[in-house]
């Protein structure tokens, strides 16, 4: 049975330019880093990218990399706070469509979606279920996050949303959900 190569066997050669240790690096840290990023900037496809873009970085530079200094992971783990950090601080180009309305890019002006229809049932809704729904779907609070910025208990604000969901789906039944669903998948 052969042993697995440490972090130092693999950033050695790593630094020599080899593949094969970038991606024995890449399975041993990319669900840790991608966690640490996700956190970070609440998307999942720009995640999926910084992350692509930390490991970048992570092969341009091994050759910096100090055993003396800490651990491998600590140091891979700046690299990647630091990409996100710096990507979440640059504005983002605005793109305006044919019919005035802003976006963020291409896709988004793509898969626009009408709100009008789900606007007016939110606004039907009692004032901490909405306020709810706008916490955990629109702003990108956790459940408790949310809770604390609403000041009920967890419990409390959980059943706000559960209770929220239940009334909007009641009231507007398939084709509000079906937006709904859409702009989670959006969000």
């Amino acid at each position: 049975m052969s042993k697995l190569p440490t972090d130092n066997d693999l950033i050695t050669r790593l630094s020599n330019g080899d593949k094969q240790a970038l991606y024995a690096i890449y399975d041993r840290y990319a669900p840790a880093l991608h966690g640490v990023i996700l956190r970070m900037c609440r998307n999942q496809v720009l995640a999926e990218d910084l992350l692509q873009e930390s490991f970048v970085k992570i092969w341009q530079n091994a050759d910096r990399y100090d055993e003396k200094k800490g651990r491998f992971y600590t140091w891979a783990y700046r690299i990647a706070k630091n990409t996100t950090l710096n990507t979440l601080r640059k504005p983002l180009p605005l793109i305006q469509n044919d019919d005035l309305s802003v976006h963020n890019s291409k896709e988004e002006a793509e898969t626009t979606v009408d709100h009008t229809e789900l606007n007016g049932a939110l606004k039907k809704l009692e004032a901490h279920h909405q306020r709810a729904i706008e916490l955990v779907y629109f702003r990108g609070y956790t459940h408790r996050e949310a809770h604390e910025e609403m000041g009920v208990p967890l419990g409390t604000f959980k059943s706000y949303v559960r209770q929220a969901l239940k009334l909007l789906r009641e009231s507007y039944g398939s084709d509000l959900m079906i937006t709904w669903s859409i702009l989670q998948i959006l969000a």
